[in-house]
């Protein structure tokens, strides 16, 4: 029950921070928070956690936790690196995929779908979490699978905001329909591609996010 009311808290911080509530160098206090959010501390401390692990707030000993600038430079940075990471996993995965995962990334598309209907945006983000591990996993590469879930997990909550744009995720469902079907073909290249493009298209559109916060901002 802890984990979820972190996952929570978590996700609504780093909503509060991209959007500016919280502006780099604000000390996140954790008494004050786990009022707000009308938990005891640990939840609070593990959301926290996330955070910092997401590079969106230094934790300083006996100073506290203070949100981090994030360089747009560096997550380029951090957006290309991804990029090339899926894009391995794909053409690694459309070589070894089984069937049972394919057809586990059908079941996957069909959650994501019931999402976009309903209009859950942080349930989609979810499911397509889930779509992307389960490419990793079956790119056959231990090695790679882990360096891609470590940096997906850092780039999460950029990830995720940017499919607050309108029609982000329908577009993001069509690039999944076309990335199985590539899989399904074997074509190792054009998933690699479609793979490289989606991740690129994710970076692109959280600078457009971000830069219509700061104008209304």
């Amino acid at each position: 029950m802890s984990g979820s009311r972190s996952d929570r808290i978590a996700e609504t911080l780093e909503d509060q921070i991209l959007r500016g509530r919280f502006a780099p160098g604000t000390r996140l206090d954790e008494t004050r928070l786990a009022d707000e959010h009308e938990v005891s501390r640990t939840p609070v401390r593990e959301a926290l956690q996330r955070l910092a692990a997401a590079g969106l707030v230094e934790q300083h000993p006996r100073r506290g936790v203070f949100v981090r600038e994030i360089g747009t430079i560096e997550l380029l940075e951090m957006f290309e690196v991804m990029a090339e990471l899926e894009a391995a996993c794909g053409r690694l995965a459309a070589r070894r995929i089984s069937d049972e995962a394919l057809d586990e990334l059908d079941r996957v598309n069909e959650r994501c779908h019931a999402a976009m209907e309903a209009g859950a945006i942080d349930g989609y983000y979810r499911e397509n979490e889930s779509f992307h591990h389960l490419i990793y996993a079956q790119s056959g590469n231990g090695f790679l699978e882990r360096e891609a879930i470590r940096l997906h997990r850092r780039l999460k909550p950029f990830r995720r905001t940017q499919l607050h744009l309108r029609g982000r995720i329908a577009q993001s469902m069509q690039e999944h329909r076309e990335i199985v079907a590539a899989l399904r073909e074997g074509e190792a290249e054009r998933t690699a591609a479609l793979l490289r493009d989606h991740v690129a298209i994710q970076s692109e559109k959280f600078r457009h996010l971000m830069a219509g916060l700061r104008e209304t901002g």
